[in-house]
């Protein structure tokens, strides 16, 4: 009997401890700041939507039905079960087309943002650390790229370099590695000149030991905030660059193409036009609301 108290005792002990993970994990969340927690869960929804989108698509977004043109979404008047947010001027499922097209949005809006950030923070910790001639260098190349209206440049350079998800998000990048390196040039001058610093070089530290060891730890809010940004706005300029017919090929359904499409048929059929723009709206607010919130979260002095 004392055997199989013993033996049951680990058990109980042992769920007794995931119980108390579970609900501290979830009390974590809870005290999550409400932008974080609300963008967040946005992103990841969208982002799990178009990963699997040939799972859960309802149809081809390619495929073509002239006969079923034009169906409004379910709950009016002449909807088809089939499609649930009706099909455009050539009979295509619009919900399905909204799934892939968030395929293209997100893998520009991560890449894209990813790698600006990446080059634009490097130049920026170079110029604001170690100053003089490498300040002066990536000072006047921000000055020289940010010359240039960011939407026009973006569309010359996919003209030059031919249209296709590589050269949107090349544009991207080339046009939008300034954020990171003005703000982040900024931040790091103004750590430079803090005590923190100061003690550690009189310690002895080398310099790049104090940059990545002691600066870049108090740059993450900041970075965060801005790659959120930069994922919204890669997005928005993917849209525009789709709706002109400068992003991917034609064949693959994209939120900026199917707001083109949905222009020209605006009084046959509303709903092509609305369901892309809303969706825009939601996924680059819940960018900017995450980013917004993890700079909050992150920043000591915010938290306060």
């Amino acid at each position: 009997m004392a055997e199989q108290v013993s033996s049951v005792a680990p058990i109980s002990s042992d769920r007794a401890r995931k119980v108390r993970r579970l609900i501290g994990r979830g009390r974590r969340f809870l005290s999550l700041d409400a932008k974080v927690a609300f963008g967040g869960l946005i992103i990841l929804i969208g982002l799990a939507l178009a990963i699997f989108a040939p799972l859960i698509s309802p149809a081809d977004p390619l495929e073509q039905d002239l006969m079923s043109a034009t169906l409004p979404p379910i709950g009016f008047a002449g909807a088809d079960p089939a499609h649930l947010l009706g099909t455009d001027d050539l009979g295509r499922d619009v919900l399905a087309r909204l799934l892939y097209g968030g395929r293209v949005a997100f893998t520009v809006a991560f890449v894209a943002a990813g790698l600006a950030g990446l080059i634009g923070t490097v130049l920026g910790l170079v110029a604001g650390w170690y100053g003089r001639l490498a300040d002066t260098i990536v000072s006047r190349l921000i000055d020289i790229w940010m010359a240039f209206p960011p939407v026009l440049l973006s569309i010359l350079l996919v003209a030059v370099f031919g249209s296709g998800l590589h050269s949107v998000i090349a544009a991207i990048v080339i046009i939008d590695w300034t954020r990171f390196a003005r703000v982040v040039r900024a931040e790091t001058m103004a750590q430079a000149a803090l005590d923190y610093v100061t003690a550690a070089r009189a310690i002895g530290f080398p310099r790049l030991h104090v940059l990545l060891n002691e600066i870049v730890p108090n740059l993450w809010p900041v970075i965060v905030a801005l790659l959120s940004l930069e994922a919204g706005i890669a997005v928005i300029v993917e849209a525009i660059l789709s709706f002109v017919g400068l992003s991917v090929s034609s064949d693959t359904p994209t939120w900026g193409g199917m707001i083109a499409s949905g222009r020209q048929i605006l009084h046959q059929g509303w709903w092509v036009l609305a369901a892309p723009l809303a969706v825009l709206f939601v996924t680059v607010l819940a960018f900017n609301l995450f980013g917004e919130g993890m700079r909050r979260t992150l920043d000591p002095v915010m938290r306060r």
